[in-house]
């Protein structure tokens, strides 16, 4: 997307210069691999977008971005450790390419300098950047144990499932862009519509990525597709094609959830048949588009220009149609 390509080259920029591999170098090396895999940078992007959007140097809210991203790859190595997952971006995850323990003490070094970044900014900006980045630290942590839990229950309700990943995806989208905002110094009203404009977008970001995971290009997806059927992933897919299914197509999907074959691979087509027949594909579209739209409604409180919303909205469009 073009509107992103300037707050792209120029994150790519200190990012750079933001992380340099010191020694040890066996904690700093796997903090660099994982950065360099690239990967979209919504996250910080959205940050310096938003920013800008107020009518203030985005380059003020590069230390900000920077954090966001740093949080964000940190969360990835351990939850790829948590997943056992074997690729990221199409290469191998950090607990592979080095080992268990070299994962976890990089992952935490980058949670450490994720909040070094906030101290060049001026005290009361600090103290509320800071406060916006513990709390949805924590959520997110939350969201992971949410997550966790759901692989030990069989009675995991839909509600459940999109407050897990409101808080394992969507509050850091939204927390991402509220930072953009409190550099900017707008008002209280707009931070917390951008903050609301981001969680919702979040939501239908992270059902897309299930949808993906399924049902993408593994040529472009990055990730192994069929993964969280792979891992017993109780996802929106799932629960609403156990909703939806015959008695005998249920019990067949909860069978299929409670194995762990040597070759996934009859099983993967058998759920994704199942997703398809019971109606939980068009289900989670649906989703996806009410999530998005109830995004888009919640611009019109915000305090920029209209050539602005719309640009917030192309990106929400945009968002939604991609294949990785």
């Amino acid at each position: 997307m073009d509107l992103l390509k300037k707050y792209s080259n120029s994150l790519e920029e200190h990012l750079d210069k933001a992380v340099t591999i010191q020694e040890p170098t066996q904690l700093y090396e796997p903090i660099k691999y994982i950065l360099d895999l690239g990967g979209k940078r919504l996250r910080p992007i959205l940050t310096l977008m938003c920013c800008d959007f107020f009518e203030v140097d985005y380059h003020k809210a590069m230390n900000a971005a920077l954090a966001v991203e740093l949080f964000h790859n940190f969360s990835l190595i351990h939850d790829d450790i948590m997943d056992n997952a074997p690729l990221r971006r199409k290469k191998e995850t950090v607990h592979e390419k080095w080992d268990l323990n070299t994962g976890i003490l990089s992952g935490d070094a980058m949670l450490i300098l994720a909040y070094r970044l906030f101290e060049d900014y001026e005290p009361a900006l600090f103290r509320e950047l800071a406060r916006l980045f513990s709390k949805t630290a924590i959520q997110v942590c939350e969201g992971q144990q949410y997550d966790v839990d759901f692989e030990r229950r069989d009675d995991v309700r839909l509600d459940e499932y999109i407050k897990m990943i409101e808080c394992k995806t969507a509050v850091l989208i939204g927390a991402a862009m509220k930072m953009g905002a409190i550099v900017a110094g707008a008002s209280t009203a707009c931070k917390t519509s951008l903050f609301e404009f981001g969680r919702n977008l979040g939501i239908a970001f992270q059902l897309q990525d299930d949808y993906l995971d399924a049902f993408g290009n593994p040529d472009t997806f990055g990730k192994q597709v069929g993964g969280d059927i792979i891992a017993n992933k109780k996802t929106f897919l799932y629960l609403t094609a156990l909703e939806r299914s015959s008695p005998s197509e249920a019990a067949e999907l909860r069978h299929l959830f409670s194995i762990n074959p040597k070759d996934p691979s009859d099983k993967v087509a058998i759920v994704k048949r199942i997703f398809e027949n019971s109606g939980a594909v068009s289900a989670t579209e649906k989703e996806i588009a009410h999530y998005t739209q109830t995004a888009n409604e919640v611009l019109n409180t915000i305090k920029i220009s209209e050539e602005r919303k719309e640009e917030l909205r192309n990106f929400g469009a945009w968002l939604m149609r991609r294949k990785v």
